[in-house]
């Protein structure tokens, strides 16, 4: 996982070249100090700098006291790569959503998810972040939010790491858990994607087994993440058990059939030795019946997988309706007879549509 390297020290003279320095954040200690020392600073200052970075959560280089004074007017103009917040909501529940302003001016989302110790109450045991990868998504699918508003391009490095940060720093909490289920499709943005992953487990501290990344599955993407040789977790989204309903459901779909996507999970286990996950939405009447539950198994058959079933969450662009308890219930002990590994995920924060499939960045 190769990430950007930092480019050439800070020309006074040259105000242009400087500017083409990319953002520090997501760089780690080695790369920090290669560029501390490029600027004609001891290489210990690479260490401080990250610590500065990732610990104490500095948003400009002038700000770092143990650094010269001088040196740090210097470093006034050089990006760290931190957002503005826009826009701040919180669901009852304590789930929190942002609305992140990058420095082009595009706006994405983030949402912040605390795990309460008993029922609610007492201290926050763990604090998940839902990342964003796009500015939008171009997958369009039929009952999602995010890409009923088109896709702008990738986020970079920065951007995603970013985002970690700001919830931690407003939870006042460290981030135990992180998913890449936020806007846009993961694995079209691979490179920064995985240079994220590695920033996140790295600099941040988040071990890869709680990192979550999921995908719809574009074709040799899952195979390209099975050769990193992560120890994350891979959560496909299937949402139906055959071509013909995915297709009406997944657009993208009609490029890469599910029988070479189930292929590709196959061996993405072979390589790696993780079990994958296939989060599935619940839609009442269109996949959510008992035979829709038995052919979903067949597909799953042979190989380590868990089933993830997501009651939808409703969006204003469609009409899709939540299929009641016993519904789900029932499509559960259908899989369960057929031994078929599967929980029930009932979102958070739908109050602020903060929830799946409910991210979209468009207040102004």
């Amino acid at each position: 996982m190769s990430a950007t390297p930092l480019v050439s020290p800070i020309d006074s003279q040259n105000p242009e070249k400087s500017a083409l320095i990319p953002p520090l954040l997501g760089a780690s200690v080695a790369e920090l100090t290669t560029w501390v020392q490029q600027q004609g600073q001891p290489a210990y200052r690479g260490k401080q700098l990250h610590e500065w970075i990732y610990d104490k959560g500095v948003r400009s280089l002038a700000d770092i006291s143990v650094f010269p004074k001088q040196w740090r007017q210097e470093l006034a103009e050089i990006p760290i790569g931190r957002s503005i917040l826009h826009y701040r909501s919180e669901a009852p529940d304590g789930t929190v959503k942002y609305l992140l302003r990058l420095t082009d001016g595009q706006i994405i989302e983030t949402v912040g998810i605390p795990t309460f110790a008993e029922r609610g109450e007492g201290p926050k045991a763990r604090l998940t972040v839902c990342v964003s990868t796009q500015v939008g998504c171009p997958m369009a699918c039929d009952f999602c939010a995010t890409g009923k508003g088109g896709y702008k391009r990738n986020l970079a490095r920065h951007e995603i790491v970013d985002q970690v940060l700001t919830v931690q720093e407003d939870f006042q909490q460290r981030v135990s858990n992180v998913v890449f289920m936020g806007l846009g499709e993961p694995l079209l943005n691979t490179e920064n994607v995985l240079a994220a992953l590695k920033s996140l487990n790295q600099d941040v501290g988040i071990g890869q087994r709680s990192l979550t990344v999921s995908t719809v599955g574009i074709r040799d993407r899952i195979r390209q993440f099975a050769e990193n040789n992560l120890q994350i977790t891979l959560a496909v989204s299937l949402h139906a058990p055959n071509q013909a309903l995915r297709e009406k459901l997944i657009p993208s779909a009609r490029a890469y059939p599910l029988e070479d996507l189930l292929a590709e999970c196959r061996e993405y286990v072979e390589i790696t030795g993780r079990r994958v996950t296939f989060e599935y939405v619940l839609l009442a009447g269109v996949n959510d019946l008992p035979e829709h539950a038995l052919e979903l198994s067949k597909c799953l058959r042979g190989f380590q997988s868990h089933v993830n079933l997501i009651p939808y969450n409703p969006i204003q662009e469609v009409d899709y309706k939540r299929p009641n308890r016993d519904r789900i219930q029932a499509f559960v002990n259908v899989l369960k007879q057929q031994n078929t590994a599967v929980s029930v995920r009932y979102s958070r924060g739908l109050e602020a549509d903060a929830a799946c499939g409910q991210l979209r960045a468009s207040k102004n």
